[in-house]
Order: C-alpha cells, then sequence, then structure tokens
C-alpha cells in the first residue's frame, strides 16, 4: 500500500467510516472487508476508524483490526489509502463513553492504534473530544510530540469549537491539517469551525454527513429527491454532493455496512450538481 506525503488529506472527496462496521448489528467479518475493499475500488482514500468503535469492552480495538485486514487482504489496490484513527475515548460497559485527554493516554493508546493497523507511523491521528479535566494545550501538545517523534504523520482534532482549533493551531502549527465534527443539512452548528478551517487551510471532516441513523433528514427532504430523481440517484449522493460544495476542504464521512453502499457513497464525488440544482438545496451558508 503506498504512503501519501505527510499531511496530505484529499479534499474534494468522500471519505468512508468504519464506526457501523464494528458496532451492535453490524455486519460478519467478510462482509465488512468486502464493504472497505468495494470503498477502495471506488476511489476512496481515507478510512475514518477509532479504538472506541465496537461492541463489548473486550473488543477494544476492532474496527482498526477490521480496516487492517482489509488493506492487507488488498494490497495491490492501486489506492494512496490514508487511515484515521483516534485517541480520548474509551467505550465503556453498556455503551457509555469516558473520556480522557491526559498525556499519558494518548500516548500508549497511540502506540497501541499503530500496532492494531499494523504500522510503524500513524497517517492521521485526531484527538476525539476535548478531555475537561485536560488543559487542552497539553492534550494537543502530546500529539505533536508523537508527529515529532515519528509515531504519527499528522494530527486532527474533533468535536471542537473555535477556540479549541486556534488553541490547537497554535500549538501543533502545520502538524496540524484536520477538524472532524457533526456536519449534515439539519446540524449545522459547526459552521463557523467549517470557515474557520478553510480561513486555516485545514481540512473539515464530516461526521454523520447524511444526518445519523435512518438517514430520515435526507430522505424525507422534497429538494433532495427531487435533485436525485433527475440525475437518477438517491438524495444521500444529492447530499454528499452539495457538502463538496460548502468549503475546498470539506471531506463528508459517511458510515458504511456494505459494499452496495459504500460505492453508492463515493460515487457522490463524481455528481456534478448545476447552479439552479444548488439553489433548490439548503443555503451554502
Amino acid at each position: 500500500m503506498r504512503k501519501r506525503p505527510v499531511g496530505d488529506v484529499r479534499v474534494g472527496e468522500i471519505a468512508v467510516g468504519a464506526m457501523a462496521l464494528s458496532r451492535p448489528g453490524r455486519p460478519s467479518t467478510q462482509e465488512a472487508v468486502r464493504a472497505v475493499h468495494a470503498a477502495l475500488d471506488a476511489g476512496v482514500t481515507l478510512i475514518d476508524t477509532s479504538p472506541s468503535y465496537h461492541d463489548t469492552p473486550e473488543e477494544r480495538g476492532h474496527s482498526e483490526l477490521l480496516v487492517a485486514r482489509a488493506l492487507r487482504e488488498r494490497p495491490t489496490s492501486g489506492n494512496e489509502v490514508m487511515v484515521a484513527t483516534k485517541v480520548g475515548h474509551i467505550r465503556q460497559a453498556g455503551g457509555t463513553i469516558a473520556v480522557d485527554g491526559s498525556p499519558d493516554h494518548i500516548r500508549r493508546s497511540a502506540q497501541e492504534s499503530a500496532g492494531r493497523l499494523g504500522v510503524d507511523s500513524i497517517d492521521l491521528l485526531q484527538l476525539h473530544r476535548p478531555d475537561p479535566q485536560v488543559p487542552y494545550a497539553e492534550s494537543v501538545g502530546e500529539l505533536g510530540r508523537l508527529v515529532d517523534r515519528g509515531l504519527v504523520r499528522a494530527v486532527g482534532i474533533s468535536n471542537v469549537g473555535t477556540d479549541e482549533v486556534e488553541v490547537a493551531a497554535s500549538v501543533l502549527g502545520p502538524r496540524l491539517v484536520s477538524v472532524q465534527n457533526r456536519y449534515s443539512p439539519g446540524h449545522r452548528e459547526s459552521h463557523d469551525v467549517l470557515e474557520l478551517c478553510a480561513r486555516r487551510g485545514l481540512a473539515f471532516l464530516a461526521w454523520s454527513p447524511l444526518g445519523g441513523k435512518g438517514s430520515g433528514e435526507i430522505t424525507s427532504a422534497p429538494a433532495f429527491l427531487a435533485v436525485g430523481l433527475a440525475h437518477g440517484v438517491g438524495p444521500h449522493q444529492v447530499c454528499l454532493a452539495w457538502e463538496l460544495r460548502l468549503s475546498p476542504g470539506f471531506i463528508p464521512i459517511p458510515g458504511i455496512t456494505s459494499g452496495a453502499r459504500a460505492a453508492d457513497c463515493a460515487a457522490a464525488s463524481r455528481l456534478d450538481l448545476t447552479d439552479e440544482e444548488l439553489d433548490q438545496l439548503p443555503a451554502l451558508t
């Protein structure tokens, strides 16, 4: 698998998230591997995962192991694949999440993730969420040290506001390449963060870009349905194509559960929407 240049997050494309491949109700391992392969075959070059994407506490790291297996079994796909993972979340019994942004936890978790992914250096390591018990500069400072030591190639942050972006940018400098927040037509609370990322030249990775479980806000939206009908595609593709027009650095990360779903989402990057069609969709600001 060819490596990408340090910090090079390819924008203008669809990434895929591996959460749904590892949580309750997930597909079989073989089905999940096929879904990742279908994403690669469709041209996807960024796969987003986390050690906290799993079912029971004993399965910590399941998603990372799954992604690593899929890439091992498709070593000559021809894609330059970037794997992004995270630190700072611990999924406990019952599905509750503990947050740990301490430098010791970040360092230990990164080392474990590198081992599960089978790499010497993690392509993109993201701090999953700020820890209110740890100064944010301390948490992101440890991420920077991991880059300096060679364990990590580039750093991202997630679930943050503009203040955290400014702190991280100040501490990390060019080692910070991305921000991952929730963003969809019905959830645009992070638009100010998106605009800040555009000004700073950071990629904006959108989780839940189709509106969450069931994607009801998309499938029931007349505008997305109408534009999709005109192109012979579903409203999900229209939504992802619309999001790619929001900012030069916008990267939607839809979750996948099957190969067909992966290919369908990836095709959105090739869907050209006219200005007239865009006017029918939610305002771009």
